[in-house]
């Protein structure tokens, strides 16, 4: 996801990274630990309507699908080099049909209509500088009953990303518990989800799981 001090540039960045995204083996170790977290974490809807915001290639949703009966999939980034990747998945079956695919950043656009049982994201959110603007969409875009679930990095020391990155380095799990209570939302936990293995080193990942009351 981009960010508006760097949006386009930034957006660009991941389009030209999409199509060998899935060639790190990483990436699926890591987004197949999230997809166990919120698993473990949640009793999910037989017919769950998903929303994967930021879904990049939709790695977190493929490896739910094992715990899915008939999901009703949305996978939403704003790179469009990422929405090919999807494309070219539901296409190729690998995302089920009718899958859609969107065009969606929450921090510059109006919140769509539309309800979910489950919004989830994974590794944006230190991407995204309007925090709670973003975070009060989600709950927007949460039906009745509906949880979100929110896995990111946890607090780091700036090793993470390169030099010149205007987002957060992870995040401290009380004040992401504090933020979703303060969008509105409701039993909040917040647990462990894997790691992310960049540089040689492991960063911590943690799983926010807040359901709308």
């Amino acid at each position: 996801m981009s960010h508006p001090h760097d949006g386009h540039e930034h957006a660009a960045g991941f389009d030209a990274k999409a199509a060998t995204w899935d060639d790190d083996p990483d990436k699926a170790r890591q987004s197949g630990e999230v997809a166990a977290a919120i698993a473990a974490a949640l009793p999910l809807p037989p017919r769950c309507r998903l929303l994967e915001y930021g879904a990049g290639t939709g790695l977190v949703t493929t490896a739910l699908l094992p715990h899915l009966v008939e999901p009703e999939i949305t996978v939403a980034d704003n790179s469009s080099g990422m929405r090919q990747v999807l494309a070219d998945k539901v296409s190729a079956g690998v995302l089920p049909s009718p899958t859609r695919v969107w065009d969606l950043d929450l921090e510059t656009q109006t919140v769509p209509t539309e309800r979910f049982d489950l919004v989830l994201t994974s590794n944006v959110m230190h991407h995204v500088q309007e925090l709670d603007r973003v975070l009060a969409a989600f709950a927007q875009l949460l039906d009745h009953g509906g949880h979100l679930c929110l896995a990111d990095l946890d607090r780091e020391d700036g090793s993470f990303h390169d030099a010149g990155f205007g987002g957060h380095h992870g995040f401290a799990r009380e004040d992401v518990a504090a933020r979703l209570e303060a969008a509105g939302l409701a039993e909040v936990r917040v647990g462990d989800a894997g790691r992310v293995v960049k540089h040689g080193r492991d960063y911590s990942v943690f799983l926010a799981v807040a359901r709308r009351a």
